[in-house]
Order: C-alpha cells, then sequence, then structure tokens
C-alpha cells in the first residue's frame, strides 16, 4: 500500500527521533526512498514534482553542514558517479527530477524535512543509523562549481542549494508541548469576553521553547546507564533505576548556539552538570578533567569516560574551555 506524505511537519515524529534504517525513515513517512538523497511527491496544486525532504550522509565533497544553515548538493543519476570513489564524472543538471522538485519547492516556498545520517558531518550526524533534525526553508540556489574537477581536469558544474532552519516555534511540538499549548487556547478563548471588558488590549500567551530532544539525551544517558562522565557517580532512585542528566557541553541558545546532537552531549550526575556549566571543570585536549575551582562530592576521574559509540566531539570541549578561560581572563582584567 502506498504510503500517504505530507509537506512539513510529520504527525506522530518530533525533532531528535531516531530511526536505525532508511527503511524506517521511509516507514515514518518522513522521505520517500531508502537510498535517494532526495525525497519528492505530486504537489496536489499541479501534479509536478515538489521536494519535501533530503537525507544528509556524506553524500558529496560540496555540502556543507553548520546545523541551523547548510550547502546541500543537487542529485545525479547513478551513471554520473563514479561507483568506487563517488566523484562526479560530469555536470549535475537542473532538469534531473529530483533537482527539479528541490527547486520547485524553493520558488513555492515549501518547508524540507532533513534527515541526517551516520556518514555526515561528524559534529552533528548520529553516530548510527538516522536522526530527523526538523524542518528547514530553501533560502537561495545556484549553480556551483564542484570542487572535484572531472577526470580531464574539466570543471563539474552542481546544482546547489542553501538552506536554514526554521524557528523553534515551527518545529514539531512534543506531546506535552501540545497539551500546553491546547489548554492555554482553551483558557484564552474561556475567558476572552472578559478579558476585552476588563481590560483595554487582551494578553496574548504565547510558548517559547529551546529545541531539545529528549529522545537524544535519552539514548545517551541509557549507554551510560546512568554513570557520570566526569565523577563515575551512578545515582539509584526509589525505583531502582539510575538518575542522570544529559549537559550540552556548548549549550543550546544564545550566545553559543550549539546543537542538540550526540557529540554535544555528556552523561552526568546534577552535580558535575553544574559544574560544567559554571566553568568549575573543563576538559582538555587531552580528555583529561582539569578542576578550575574548589569543590565538595565525588572527586572527579583523570579523564572523561567515553563508552560504546559515544564521542564527544573536540570542537565543543575546545569551545567550552575557551568560553570559561577567556572568562576567567575577563573577571581577572589587565
Amino acid at each position: 500500500m502506498e504510503i500517504k506524505r505530507v509537506i512539513g511537519n510529520v504527525e506522530g515524529v518530533v525533532v531528535g527521533d531516531h530511526f536505525g534504517s532508511r527503511r524506517e525513515v521511509m516507514s515514518a513517512k518522513l522521505h520517500q526512498t531508502n537510498q535517494r538523497g532526495i525525497s519528492w511527491l505530486k504537489d496536489d496544486q499541479d501534479g509536478l514534482p515538489v521536494a519535501d525532504a533530503i537525507v544528509l550522509n556524506g553524500g558529496y565533497v560540496d555540502d556543507d553542514d553548520r546545523w541551523a544553515t547548510m550547502k546541500y548538493t543537487g542529485a545525479s543519476e547513478g551513471r554520473d558517479r563514479d561507483p568506487d570513489t563517488g566523484k562526479l564524472l560530469r555536470s549535475q543538471s537542473w532538469s534531473y527530477v529530483d533537482n527539479a522538485a528541490l527547486k520547485r519547492s524553493y520558488e513555492r516556498k515549501y518547508p524540507i524535512r532533513v534527515i541526517r545520517g551516520y556518514e555526515g558531518d561528524e559534529r552533528y550526524s548520529p553516530p548510527k543509523g538516522y536522526r530527523y533534525d526538523g524542518i528547514f526553508e530553501i533560502t537561495a540556489i545556484r549553480t556551483g562549481v564542484s570542487k572535484w574537477p572531472a577526470v580531464d581536469g574539466s570543471e563539474i558544474k552542481i546544482c546547489q542549494f542553501d538552506l536554514e532552519r526554521l524557528p523553534d516555534l515551527q518545529q514539531a511540538l512534543t506531546p506535552v508541548e501540545r497539551r500546553v499549548v491546547e489548554m492555554l487556547d482553551e483558557v484564552e478563548e474561556l475567558h476572552q469576553g472578559e478579558a476585552e471588558e476588563i481590560f483595554p488590549e487582551v494578553r496574548t500567551v504565547s510558548v517559547k521553547r529551546y529545541m531539545r530532544s529528549v529522545a537524544t539525551s535519552r539514548r545517551v544517558k541509557n549507554l551510560y546507564r546512568g554513570e557520570c562522565q566526569l565523577c563515575g557517580l551512578r545515582l539509584i532512585g526509589p525505583d531502582g533505576e539510575p538518575h542522570s542528566q544529559g549537559a550540552h557541553v556548548r549549550p543550546l541558545g544564545d550566545p553559543h548556539n550549539g546543537p542538540d546532537v550526540e557529540p554535544n552531549i555528556l552523561c552526568v550526575c546534577p552535580n558535575c552538570h553544574v559544574r560544567l556549566d559554571v566553568g568549575a571543570v573543563v576538559v582538555d585536549e587531552d580528555w583529561s578533567i582539569v578542576v578550575r575551582a574548589a569543590m565538595f562530592g565525588a572527586p572527579m576521574l583523570p579523564k572523561l569516560k567515553t563508552k560504546g559509540w559515544h564521542r564527544v566531539h573536540p570542537d565543543y570541549i575546545r569551545y567550552h574551555r575557551e568560553w570559561w578561560e577567556g572568562r576567567r581572563n575577563l573577571d581577572q582584567g589587565p
């Protein structure tokens, strides 16, 4: 039976949801196929193909992933790529159905779902499988020149797309967030008449949120079974379950704008979460844990503990360390 897909958010899927294979991604109605990078469907307006999703999985050297923005390279037929190296053998065409569909979505201002795979940029990609990372808008398109020339040295022209992540409030709501919005709407509707009589202007309540994936954090915590990567402490609650927290090494939101991805998350105890957040501990280039302020409680491990598939990216460790070293210098003055 054909799977009915939609443009934009998919019911029941939220940012951070993880899938073990491309087939699972397809079954969730996020993407058209289990192989191609660009997914498209026929527009209800005129039956022409429009793109609804892309997969970032290390496809082309000209892709440039920056988490909230990216440059995405269009598609080519199989015969246009070297089967061993993946390099393009000839220029891409805007008439190829995948590229034409993505271009048409740009012209019609349709949002695009982005799925990142395990072979993409290691700063943002899941260590295994595929992760849904929300909806983006295409902000520009162009014919570019690939970094890799053809075999004869001539230029390879590519179809290139700029994408930017839509604001958090336009991303799919979790069930809890959806219920909060529904309750606020009910309260506002119930008291709207009274408010108009009492107040000259009716105040509108909105929900502000950082896009934080519970599923992504939970995967890291489950891997360590609640054991803190900084001090080794494992807290067990009355229910017999370990209790830990997912800490972002490069924090979310301004001014840091860190990504909510596995390589940027540590499994920590509540004490070490605070220590990390206030710069009381940092991690050095050799992964040794540096104590910057006196503290009570469990002593720090000599080095950051890692396990299994989880690897913290050194870019985030470096950012955290340099941020707090800069704050110390600022506090001390000239």
